[in-house]
């Protein structure tokens, strides 16, 4: 992992391939030039994405640290900077990465061992993606996995042909896929994610990783206690605060937390720490 003098300094990407995710997200695919990743991370960190005379972003890497050809990060459409990714930068084109920044969900030691349970909502699968797939390039370090993952409809899930080709038939992992509402051709289940966790019975023997939207978390968070869960068995991230990702700037400071800097991973007891406003 870089030291914080690294993380300052922009390592220029060529992106080479763009692939439309649904109508509002796509996954860039960045390599040095000359080919191979832009630095080492490890899974639940993000970089900095910046295109000069347009701005920059912080975004999840959501390839796995086991990919040593190239970084991907899916992004939504929601602002400035991405949609001038979306509509302007095509595979070829050169930008600036700096990172890695945050810290990182615990895969060399208090997940190793341990029976897994992953909830997404939405964009949600991005930075749990790179945890994924991690834990299944190391798959005998881990215990059994299972993942859900709630989107408004079929053609929202992020990485479909992953959900549904990929993840189910490696060793021990299921995935459980839920839409918001009923749609003609899907077979699978219908609802919101916090309730069909209920449906699914699982026990609290697993820890938790969990992402997607924040009333999303609250309300799986409460569904999860009354399973018989533990908040401290529970990790999230919140890098939706982090902008320039060295405590530098202030905007992710709550409380006495910075979340570019004791996060963005926190387990869920850690956030009774941070005040309400949050």
């Amino acid at each position: 992992m870089c030291n914080c003098q690294d993380t300052l300094i922009p390592q220029i990407g060529v992106v080479t391939d763009i692939c439309t995710e649904t109508a509002d997200v796509k996954t860039f695919r960045v390599e040095k030039i000359g080919g191979g990743k832009l630095f080492e991370h490890l899974p639940g960190q993000c970089a900095i994405l910046s295109v000069p005379g347009k701005g920059e972003a912080i975004f999840s890497i959501t390839s796995s640290p086991t990919n040593e050809k190239y970084m991907e990060f899916s992004i939504k459409r929601c602002g400035s900077i991405t949609n001038f990714l979306h509509f302007d930068i095509e595979p070829g084109q050169q930008i600036a990465v700096r990172g890695p920044y945050g810290n990182h969900f615990p895969v060399e030691d208090k997940l190793k061992g341990k029976n897994l349970l992953f909830i997404a909502g939405g964009i949600g699968l991005a930075p749990l993606r790179s945890v994924i797939n991690y834990m299944l390039d190391k798959r005998e370090d881990y215990g059994s996995i299972d993942v859900v993952y709630g989107a408004r409809s079929k053609e929202d899930f992020v990485r479909y042909d992953e959900l549904t080709n990929v993840w189910p038939v490696q060793k021990d992992t299921r995935v459980h896929l839920t839409i918001d509402r009923a749609q003609e051709g899907w077979t699978g289940n219908v609802g919101f994610v916090p309730n069909f966790l209920k449906d699914l019975k699982f026990t609290p023997d697993k820890t938790v990783l969990l992402c997607g939207p924040p009333i999303m978390i609250k309300l799986c968070l409460a569904a999860l206690i009354e399973m018989g869960f533990e908040k401290k068995q529970v990790y999230t991230t919140l890098e939706l605060r982090m902008k320039c990702g060295v405590g530098k700037c202030g905007r992710c400071n709550i409380g006495k937390k910075y979340v570019c800097k004791d996060g963005p991973v926190f387990t869920c007891d850690e956030l009774d720490e941070i005040p309400d406003e949050y």
